[in-house]
């Protein structure tokens, strides 16, 4: 025989079921984000920055010199770090085909954490990304690379010498870019390849400046010399890397 719910009942039974399950959602967030802010659960990179920064460096020498270091894609290094992760460095890079940060690099699985959209920018998302890698994760490194001949500076470009339009959200996802496309106008008389990767290196150093003095939570790390924050150029034509302020 069933038995019929009264209104009173219904709405009393709805209610306790969503106390419930707001406090288990509440519990369950808590458990996880304290002990990823809190204790070290998982072991961090034991490098320093310069360290982390000298890495990458012999990394993309290796990469021109034609270099690869199989044993950190093979099965044992997957295995390892199934589960857990502890980059060495965060890389804000664009999405570019042409501009894979591993292979430039040399590393291999678990050794960077990745926030790539075109432009290399950094939006809300991609910054709690980046605060997650490096405040989370413990990755003492964070490097916005830039790349010759990058098509979403050009486009930023673009708008300011000939008032381009783009459509769809390619308009508003360029719009961060413009600032950097401004400033290399204004430096100088620069036209075609030069004023795109003014534009380019503009770019990188407004992120970095950003990145540096304006997010609060990479004051501490950095003061104690703990976190650092670097700018970088790819060039396709040669495949070198340049690091910059």
């Amino acid at each position: 025989m069933t038995t019929a719910t009264t209104p009173a009942t219904s709405s009393n039974a709805r209610r306790g079921f969503f106390r419930s399950a707001c406090c288990g959602t509440l519990a369950a967030a808590s458990a996880v984000a304290l002990p990823a802010f809190g204790a070290d659960a998982v072991p961090k990179s034991s490098m320093t920055p310069d360290q982390a920064l000298a890495r990458l460096k012999a990394g993309n020498a290796d990469f021109l010199a034609g270099k690869r270091k199989p044993s950190q894609l093979d099965n044992d290094r997957r295995l390892e770090i199934a589960r857990s992760q502890a980059p060495f460095a965060v890389l804000v890079g664009c999405s570019d085909s042409r501009v894979p940060p591993e292979l430039l690099f040399g590393v291999g699985l678990g050794e960077l954490f990745i926030v790539r959209n075109a432009g290399n920018t950094v939006d809300t998302t991609a910054l709690g990304s980046v605060e997650y890698g490096a405040m989370v994760l413990g990755a003492p490194l964070v490097v916005v690379l830039g790349h010759e001949r990058c098509g979403a500076v050009e486009a930023a470009v673009s708008v300011v010498e000939k008032n381009a339009v783009y459509p769809g959200s390619i308009g508003k996802m360029i719009e961060g870019i413009i600032p950097a496309a401004l400033i290399a106008r204004s430096t100088g008389n620069l036209n075609g390849d030069a004023l795109l990767d003014a534009a380019v290196r503009e770019n990188v150093k407004r992120t970095v400046e950003r990145l540096r003095t304006t997010e609060t939570m990479f004051q501490e790390p950095q003061k104690s010399g703990k976190l650092k924050i670097v700018g970088a150029r790819y060039d396709l034509d040669t495949g070198e890397v340049e690091f910059f302020a």
